[in-house]
């Protein structure tokens, strides 16, 4: 059994990823799992644009301590086990534009999914016939509603109505919510941490690997970084990616000292090691509330 880190690489680590890539690994190696690597790839053109990110990442985490086992998955490369999924569960043409969906939908989850009202679920064939020869088609589940629990280690248990969500975009590519379940299952990853602006998700990836046939993982969703004002970093806060960091003069061992003070795992400006770090492990211990990153913590050098 495993835990796992999976980045999308269209942008550069920010301690906010690195932090929670971190715990990740402290939750894995502390409980005798393995620690995989997968890079979520699978939006090429978004990929394309940002070269040499990948790279960057895994020595990024690298740079941190955070060893892996195995090789690293690339979602790019496991098209056809995603066939295979679709093909075994109950789906339907949809033909909705982003706008009508927005307009028609109620307010985003915390994961940005917004609830689909089932514009297209009940479609003539010849209605269909129709809308495809004008419109991209997408291919939704077909979930009917159904009401899902799935346990999170720091939330306790969390419960959402699942939705007819999309496992295939209008462009041919696999939505996350189809390849993250299918390859935490095949790879058998049983732990998930990851930031808890994704707790939302986590009904219709445990409904969606109970209809495929695979265990659904325990989910661990920690706290985010977050700017002054509760915004997700992003560039415009300063120096927060661990390229930016590095440019200024900041070393991978601050970088980690900084990440595990935010945690309450050393004191600030104490020198550390991801193996000091897991023998500190406490997950009973850890913050409940985001880490702020103040404006000088993303400009220090």
């Amino acid at each position: 059994m495993a835990g796992r880190f999976a980045p999308s690489p269209t942008s550069d680590l920010h301690l906010g990823n690195l932090r929670t890539a971190l715990l990740a690994w402290l939750f894995a190696r502390s409980s005798g799992r393995g620690f995989l690597l997968r890079v979520e790839d699978l939006d090429q053109a978004r990929v394309a644009a940002a070269a040499g990110v990948a790279a960057r990442q895994l020595a990024d985490l690298a740079a941190l301590g955070i060893d892996h086992d195995g090789e690293i998955v690339r979602q790019s490369e496991r098209t056809a086990l995603y066939e295979a999924a679709l093909a075994r569960l109950d789906v339907y043409e949809c033909y909705c534009s982003r706008r009508e969906i927005a307009d028609s939908a109620q307010a985003p989850h915390g994961d940005g999914h917004r609830p689909y009202a089932g514009t297209c679920r009940d479609l003539t064939e010849r209605e269909r016939a129709a809308k495809r020869a004008v419109r991209p088609t997408a291919l939704r589940v077909r979930a009917a509603g159904v009401t899902w629990t799935a346990p999170d280690e720091l939330y306790g248990p969390v419960t959402g109505v699942v939705d007819d969500f999309v496992v295939r975009r209008g462009d041919g590519t696999f939505a996350y919510n189809l390849a993250v379940v299918v390859d935490d299952g095949l790879q058998r990853v049983d732990q998930v941490v990851r930031g808890d602006d994704l707790l939302s998700s986590v009904p219709r990836q445990a409904w969606l690997a109970d209809r495929l046939g695979l265990a659904t993982p325990s989910y661990v969703h920690v706290p985010l970084a977050v700017a002054p004002d509760g915004r997700r970093l992003s560039k415009r806060d300063g120096a927060v990616s661990m390229l930016d960091l590095r440019g200024r003069g900041v070393s991978a061992q601050q970088i980690l000292s900084r990440i595990a003070a935010s945690l309450g795992m050393a004191e600030p400006g104490e020198t550390v090691t991801a193996r000091d770090l897991l023998r500190r492990f406490d997950p009973a211990a850890l913050p409940r509330e985001p880490w702020v990153v103040t404006p000088e913590e993303a400009q220090a050098s």
